[in-house]
């Protein structure tokens, strides 16, 4: 299975129009290019009613393999959802915030930039840390000397102009 082809599996899915009603968003390392085996399709979604969400999944995607549905239960208690469709692991996560302020949407906004600023460095480095184990958000926190939760650091990073990212991509060596 090819990284390259999690298309297919989007589109025999019919994830993204069965969805469409809840703004879905592909995420993550894939559309980054930094995945890894076993990288799954991460899809956020704006669900003002998670309930409404939750039942849509579950009727269109109950019988698919390693299917779960559960409830966050405390915060905004999203609706999250995991199967595999064609080989590829999906999860997709219905929050009740529009998707533009949801963290996988900011973290995955800040990461695409950071790409798009980098000559290549910032890629290979994070490519490596991901190689080895590690998760994107603490990669790209390694790489850029990020310390404390990485998470909440990306966050943060988002605020910054593009010239701001440029000038901390280049004083850690990169870009």
């Amino acid at each position: 299975m090819s990284v390259g082809h999690y298309a297919s599996a989007v589109t025999n899915s019919a994830v993204m129009e069965l969805l469409r009603p809840f703004d879905p968003r592909i995420v993550g390392t894939l559309p980054l290019g930094l995945a890894v085996p076993g990288s799954d399709i991460d899809i956020v979604c704006h669900a003002p009613d998670p309930n409404a969400f939750a039942e849509i999944v579950w009727t269109h995607y109950q019988s698919a393999d390693d299917f779960v549905l559960y409830r966050w239960t405390s915060g905004p208690r999203p609706a999250i959802a995991r199967f595999v469709w064609d080989g590829w692991p999906f999860e997709l996560f219905g929050e009740q915030r529009p998707v533009e302020q949801q963290p996988g949407w900011i973290h995955f906004e800040v990461e695409r930039r950071l790409l798009a600023l980098d000559d290549g460095r910032l890629r290979r480095a994070v490519g490596r840390l991901r190689a080895d184990g590690l998760k994107t958000e603490p990669a790209f926190a390694a790489v850029l000397g990020i310390s404390g939760d990485p998470y909440r650091g990306l966050l943060e990073l988002a605020a910054e102009t593009d010239a701001e990212l440029r000038a901390r991509l280049a004083a850690c060596g990169l870009g």
